[in-house]
């Protein structure tokens, strides 16, 4: 039983694992270090190029569900994550580079996988995986393109939040502290007063873009929307969003800012900071002059800008089963971000699932079928659903599970309820799964 497997991301790399777990022989191919995207920077799989943060980690959130989900039934990505986290809150934060460092020796140490690096151009023979990723290459793409017709035209695209060094960061003008004091004090709050902001937004708004090739803003997914893009809505739209004061108040005078940048740690050792909600794609200088009128980041170090990239992916609901199976071509899956799935951890799931009914199938095995009210099974049924007539890439959420058929009050409680019911459901499945 051989496969081979196109892209070490995180899809990539928990595609490889689960199969290489359940006796198959994987080539899993990265084209890493011989060809890199801007977005790239280490030469590590499952590198997290636009944040550190895995998101939240409650079973009150969908994607809380989803990686707990993803733990239970074995996935190397939440085994490495929880392995490298760094506080952050009610989120899994993980430490970037440990992160990528820790999946890529587990995938190059597994006596079933072969890594061969170079870029691919074409699609292998047999039993084939891609998970690619937005980021394919202009060639891969063009190959994609003809096998599926009409099937690449979707795009969008995606933006990454700079990083600062922790001993930049003026902590007279800042402090720790959490949203709403949920979990540990692990952000670093830079306030800012009216005034200060008034003078902030006027310069994001009218700072000077880089040019993207075919960049649109109705093109941008909206959750990785630019920070200068978000400002453009209204004066006061970032203090709704990521720049939001509810719940932060400042130590020095005992009241709300008007609004409040928050940074993240992106390292274990707390020396580098990731501007949260800052995704953003103006020129480098212009990030510089910038965001450095945020008071706390007057003389900031910034070790990487942000930068933006375009992101390609598949119309999945015409093309692919529940299993992310091409229809057309059943020896051929995907799995990862081209497939409309949105987010790291909705990205390692879907490799999970190709993995596992992949590796049950050569084996002549039946599919595991996760129901839908799994997040699991609803990912998959969600990029399967032919009725979708104007698909868009989409994070996990409870709204694409059905609901419970019973009153619970409040949301979170009723949140908390639908994880509860998934979980058990999870654990009745869960012997089938890992065999």
């Amino acid at each position: 039983m051989k496969v081979t497997v196109i892209g070490a991301g995180l899809a990539g790399s928990e595609c490889a694992w689960q199969l290489a777990e359940r006796g198959v022989e994987v080539t899993l191919y990265e084209m890493k270090p011989e060809k890199r995207t801007p977005a790239h920077v280490t030469d590590y799989f499952a590198e997290l190029c636009c944040s550190n943060s895995l998101r939240s980690d409650q079973l009150e959130n969908a994607v809380g569900l989803l990686k707990e989900e993803l733990r239970q039934l074995g996935s190397l990505i939440l085994s490495c994550a929880d392995a490298t986290r760094v506080e952050a809150g009610g989120a899994l934060a993980v430490d970037r580079d440990g992160f990528a460092k820790l999946v890529t020796e587990k995938i190059q140490n597994h006596p079933n996988i072969t890594v061969k690096y170079g870029e691919v151009t074409e699609i292998p023979e047999g039993e084939v995986v891609i998970s690619s990723g937005p980021l394919t290459s202009d060639a891969l793409a063009e190959r994609l393109q003809k096998l599926l017709g009409d099937g690449t035209d979707l795009h969008f695209f995606d933006a990454a939040a700079p990083l600062v060094s922790f001993e930049s960061v003026d902590m007279d003008k800042a402090w720790f502290g959490s949203r709403y004091d949920k979990g540990t004090a692990d952000y670093v709050n830079c306030p800012m007063s009216e005034e200060e902001y008034e003078t902030f937004w006027q310069a994001l708004t009218t700072a000077e873009e880089a040019e993207v090739h075919g960049f649109e803003d109705k093109m941008v997914f909206e959750g990785c929307m630019p920070v200068e893009v978000m400002a453009r809505r209204g004066h006061d739209t970032l203090c709704y969003g990521p720049l939001k004061p509810r719940g932060l108040v400042d130590p020095r005078t005992g009241k709300e800012p008007y609004a409040v940048v928050q940074l993240r740690k992106d390292n274990s050792e707390g020396s580098v900071y990731n501007l949260v909600g800052f995704q953003t794609h103006l020129r480098f200088p212009e990030q510089r002059r910038v965001f450095s009128m945020i008071p706390a980041l007057h003389s900031a170090e910034f070790l990487r800008y942000g930068v933006m990239h375009r992101n390609t992916f598949i119309n999945s609901p015409q093309l692919l089963d529940r299993y992310y199976r091409l229809k057309a071509d059943e020896r051929i899956s995907f799995a990862g971000q081209m497939t409309g799935v949105e987010g790291y951890v909705e990205s390692a799931a879907s490799g999970f699932l190709v993995g596992v009914e992949l590796a049950r199938r050569l084996r002549g095995m039946e599919p595991v079928n996760f129901p839908q009210e799994t997040a699991i099974g609803a990912l998959g049924l969600y990029v399967s659903n032919q009725s979708i007539v104007n698909f868009q890439p989409m994070n996990i959420n409870f709204g694409i599970m059905p609901q419970l058929g019973y009153r619970v009050k409040g949301k979170r409680n009723k949140n908390a309820e639908l994880s509860r019911r998934s979980l058990a459901i999870i654990e009745t499945l869960k012997e089938e799964v890992l065999a």
